[in-house]
Parts: structure tokens; sequence; C-alpha cells
């Protein structure tokens, strides 16, 4: 998907009916040895780290449980639909471990520090509609019969997306996701890097004839 050009936005989605991800199998965990289990957590996290970093914006498509690792998968996404009735938590101090795939770091970097701490130290699963009070997701919706009210959400979401010029929108993710992890000095500075790479695209100068011609813009992503 990272190289593939014509891809423009991911969505993730279950196909199993009422779970988006039910997170690690604890049978097949404890059948690991220590040394097994480092290792398995850190491909776990490598794994979340990858869709993290892929360049176009993601959606997860929340019908069903996502708890622990699989809240971990959402939260490595830039954007989150849940089904109110979807169930979401990182309840791993209730099984004697934490969140090892990126649980600890993501969570408070979208909800805050007091509220991450509190659903970590708690383990506590909380519905769609809590979800959205607290930010975790950009939107709720009720459930339908089929189970996929979140993923027809989703879809809206990315054909928002999909007419909007796509380096734009790399450079646009880009600039954020390294600019939260500095000062703002540092910040400006990488947005107005990721803003010079953008300045000589053919997207831009179709963007701007655009306007001109008062017709919609055909971006092609160069």
């Amino acid at each position: 998907l990272r190289f593939d050009e014509q891809v423009r936005v991911v969505v993730f989605r279950s196909q199993v009916k009422g779970v988006f991800c039910a997170g690690a199998d604890l049978k097949e965990r404890a059948q690991m040895d220590d040394a097994e289990v480092g290792h398995f957590v850190k491909r776990l996290r490598n794994l979340m780290d990858e869709i993290a970093a892929l360049p176009v914006p993601t959606i997860a498509a929340i019908d069903g449980y996502a708890l622990g690792g699989g809240l971990e998968l959402a939260l490595a996404c830039d954007l989150r639909v849940a089904a109110s009735s979807a169930k979401m938590g990182l309840i791993e101090t209730t099984r004697g471990l934490l969140p090892g795939a990126g649980g600890t770091q993501r969570l408070p970097r979208v909800v805050g520090i007091g509220l991450a701490k509190e659903l970590i130290f708690t383990g506590r699963q909380i519905d769609g509609e809590e979800a959205l009070s607290m930010g975790l997701v950009n939107h709720t919706v009720p459930q339908n019969s089929e189970g996929d009210a979140a993923y027809q959400r989703a879809l809206a979401l990315a054909k928002e997306i999909l007419p909007q010029a796509p380096f734009a929108v790399k450079m646009g993710k880009l600039a954020i996701n390294r600019g939260m992890e500095v000062d703002i000095a540092s910040g400006m500075a990488i947005e107005g890097m990721c803003y010079a790479q953008n300045i000589p695209t053919r997207d831009r100068q179709e963007g701007m004839a655009a306007f001109r011609e008062k017709r919609p813009p055909r971006f092609v992503g160069k």
C-alpha cells in the first residue's frame, strides 16, 4: 500500500460481525515462554508503527469490540469511526499486562494524559458514545442491521478525502505527525519544509487554475 500511488485512503474494517479486533489470543500467549512473548509484542508494535507510517490517511471502522491490541490498531490509524454499540478498551491490566503495541503512547496523544491513565489503570471498556465524548473517535453512528454502520460512515469520510490533492494530503499528514512530537518552533519549520515540497507540484498549479476558471480541480497526485 505504501508504494501504490493509486491508493489515496486506507480503511481498516473487520469481516467478523460484532468484532473489529479482539486483541491477542491469550490461550496462544499462555503457551509462550517469556522470550517468545517479548518477541511477539515487539513484532506487534512494529506492525502498528508501519500502519501509523502509511503516507495516506487511514480510517478505522470500529463496528464491534476493539480491545487491547485491537484498540491499539485503531489508535495507529489517523481517524476512527465507531458504532455507538461498539466496545473499546485497553484492558491489559485486567490480565496482568500493560499495553505493549503503542497504547501507552498513542492513547494519551489522542485523549489527553488524564483520561488515558484512567482508561489504562482501570482497564475499563467504553462504548462508541463515550469514545466520541472524550475524542477517542471522530464520529459515532447507530449500528444497522448489517452490522457495518461504522464502515459505511468511514467510506463516506474517505469519499470526502478522495477529491482533495493527494500529495498535499500526504504532506499535511506528515507535517501534523512530525510536528506533534516537537516544540512549536520546530513544528513550524517542519510545516515549511512540507509546504516547500508541495509548491512545485502539478496539483498546486491545477488547484490555482481551477479556482480561476471556476471549475472543479482535476488532481493527479503529481
